[in-house]
């Protein structure tokens, strides 16, 4: 069993995922969850809704204001953030040591078949998903990240990401 409840965040492009299994592993380890675009500015939300990506200087109010969500629960959390970048995941993490990074990892046309059959979100297009692709810096192994394959049901991803954290925390304890 872990011996504290952990601070995630369950990244990747949009479409892999990230508010589904964010949301039943928050269930799982009674935390509470967030979702991080729900604290994008209307600015970036309506950039995004037109298609236009969004530059470092659009995401620097938004993970600022993440980080400290973060700070801020003491018992712990789920974050959905596509954090795509290393710069990003660091920016969260710089008052935040312990956080731990969740990766949902998929190709193009796997999570592209997945966000053509959305229809109430506001991400706009193959264009802004290619844009996310060419964005994202995959974890490197000194992350530490917890990488899962979006292919696997939501559950399976839980359980295998609850397993990790636990034997983590059985190696912390020596």
């Amino acid at each position: 069993m872990m011996a504290s409840v952990p601070k995630l965040v369950v990244m990747g492009v949009s479409g892999c995922g990230k508010s589904l299994v964010g949301s039943l592993l928050a269930q799982a380890l009674a935390v509470p969850f967030f979702d991080a675009d729900s604290y994008h500015s209307r600015a970036n939300v309506e950039k995004m809704a037109s298609g236009i990506p969004l530059t470092d200087d659009d995401r620097a109010g938004w993970l600022a204001d993440l980080a400290s969500l973060i700070q801020d629960q003491d018992s712990g959390l789920v974050l959905a953030c596509s954090a795509l970048k290393r710069a990003y995941r660091e920016r969260l993490r710089a008052e935040n040591p312990q956080l731990r990074i969740v990766y949902l990892r998929g190709d193009f046309r796997t999570i592209w078949a997945r966000l053509s059959r959305r229809e109430d979100h506001y991400f706009n297009g193959q264009t802004m998903l290619e844009s996310q692709f060419q964005l994202l810096q995959e974890p490197e192994p000194d992350e530490g990240a917890i990488t899962l394959d979006v292919t696997d049901h939501p559950e399976s991803l839980v359980r295998q990401c609850l397993a990790v954290l636990t034997a983590t925390a059985e190696d912390a304890r020596g």
